[in-house]
């Protein structure tokens, strides 16, 4: 796994968009696995402001999502696609049809078959990673037990309570969603994650301690064959992995 140090959030949104922006160039028919959250915003913003200023190509990009709440409209202002469309879709020159966020209404059965079907026949060049407080990925609780393909999850609380802020209050927050499990996420040819802030537990699981743990599943990334992780520098000097 590369540890990549950024002095600071912008300078981490730089170094995660420097990576994405080589294998879009490289491969620009490539599926990219792609996050929502507050840590890839910067990293948006920057992909969109190199297809606008640096003829950064998206024509041909095809683009696969975590996960998605259920119970939300696609509408929704707090939906995952209406995140995408916001931050990223409507801003760079991607054919939308060629985007798939999972379905967060009707039938949730017949939602994850679509969504399995959906990972079953795409390879994903580059999966992009925001971590929770507790080290989930994508919604992949802490657990004894964590899964191999997309499912629905119950969120903890912890979760609820750190995404309540983008509601009018914590009963809005869905209780549930839908979800890549793990092993969609480690079969990505590469792994990108961006932390920083109040992500210390996480981060000192993941880059501190030396054990896989179910119950923060961000510790997975050191199995994958290509994994990268890029770390605000203050949040790297706190847990102690650079002096």
């Amino acid at each position: 796994m590369k540890v990549i140090v950024a002095k600071d959030y912008d300078d981490a949104a730089r170094k995660a968009a420097d990576i994405v922006e080589t294998v879009v160039r490289e491969n620009p028919t490539c599926t990219l696995g792609l996050a929502t959250g507050s840590s890839p915003v910067g990293m948006y913003k920057e992909l969109i402001r190199r297809c606008s200023e640096n003829g950064l190509d998206f024509s041909r990009i095809h683009t696969v999502n975590l996960d998605e709440y259920v119970g939300l409209e696609p509408t929704h202002d707090q939906s995952y696609r209406y995140f995408m469309n916001n931050n990223l879709f409507n801003h760079i020159n991607i054919d939308k049809t060629n985007t798939y966020v999972a379905k967060g209404i009707g039938d949730v059965e017949e939602n994850l078959k679509e969504f399995n079907d959906v990972l079953d026949n795409t390879e994903i060049e580059i999966q992009v990673l925001g971590v929770g407080p507790d080290g989930h990925l994508g919604f992949n609780e802490p657990g004894d037990t964590l899964y191999d393909r997309a499912h629905e999850e119950t969120l903890e609380d912890s979760t609820i309570e750190a995404n309540k802020r983008f509601f009018a209050s914590k009963e809005d927050v869905p209780t549930k969603a839908v979800t890549m499990g793990m092993g969609n996420i480690m079969r990505a040819k590469e792994l990108l994650m961006i932390i920083g802030g109040n992500k210390k537990e996480a981060a000192t699981k993941l880059l501190v301690e030396d054990k896989i743990d179910p119950h923060c599943p961000a510790t997975f990334m050191r199995l994958h064959r290509k994994a990268t992780v890029v770390i605000e520098e203050a949040l790297a000097r706190e847990i102690g992995y650079i002096r």
